[in-house]
């Protein structure tokens, strides 16, 4: 299989503006199964679950966000959120985890808040915990955030919100695999923030291919988060899309 249809099976098609309209929603939950095959989700504000939930039909994947962006430390509050996202139909919660508790050394905070939340997440959803690794910067705290969210039992670990100046980098995704590698667990690993071009999503699949095997990154263990991707995938596969 090529790039373009890997990177496309691996998709969370995101709508994620801060002025995001029920219409928005709409016309990304429309672009979700492609002339090439369903993207593996799409990922929506929590408003827009249930509607985009009546219109997959289970077809595909809903994910939302959870504490986003700020990556806030009221734990309480993420766990009422996730549950409701849960009953509207989510099928994947996207968590913010409290970043800058883990800055200043209080991983107890970050632990509790995924093991919380991961709790909700019991009837075959998946939780990714988003790192915000753009702010976290160094290397060794990249490595630890991603070490607490494995041990909490985390499906997937994220890079980003896409809401900071520095987003997903070959870096921290290399960190971050390496990681999953050492920890002999089931996890996956979702590049998102910055990843507009078919020479990006081929980066970061040459990476996990590199690091975890060629045959691991596939939907199930894979995924990038973007808006502007798809557009250069269905290009790359059918030059007369319009995407």
């Amino acid at each position: 299989m090529n790039v373009a249809a890997r990177a496309l099976a691996c998709l969370d098609l995101t709508e994620l503006g801060d002025a995001c309209s029920p219409q928005a929603a709409a016309a990304v939950v429309a672009r979700a199964r492609t002339p090439r095959g369903p993207v593996a989700a799409v990922c929506l504000w929590p408003a827009f679950v249930s509607k985009a939930r009546a219109a997959l039909r289970g077809d595909v994947r809903i994910a939302t966000v959870i504490n986003f962006p700020a990556g806030g430390e009221h734990i309480e509050r993420a766990v009422g959120d996730a549950a409701e996202a849960v009953r509207d139909g989510a099928d994947e919660i996207d968590l913010v985890i409290p970043w800058k508790a883990l800055l200043r050394g209080d991983e107890r905070v970050v632990r509790d808040m995924i093991g919380a939340v991961r709790d909700h997440v019991t009837g075959g959803q998946r939780l990714k915990c988003i790192l915000e690794t753009g702010e976290l910067r160094d290397p060794a705290l990249i490595r630890r955030a991603s070490e607490i969210a494995i041990e909490a039992e985390a499906h997937f670990i994220k890079t980003s919100t896409g809401k900071t100046p520095v987003s997903a980098t070959p870096e921290a995704a290399r960190i971050m695999l390496e990681t999953i590698r050492a920890s002999g667990k089931p996890v996956g690993f979702k590049a998102s923030g910055g990843i507009r071009t078919l020479a990006d999503a081929a980066l970061y699949l040459g990476l996990a291919d590199e690091i975890m095997g060629p045959d691991w990154a596939r939907p199930e263990t894979f995924r990038f988060g973007a808006s502007g991707l798809l557009g250069a995938l269905l290009a790359a596969l059918d030059p007369d899309s319009d995407g």
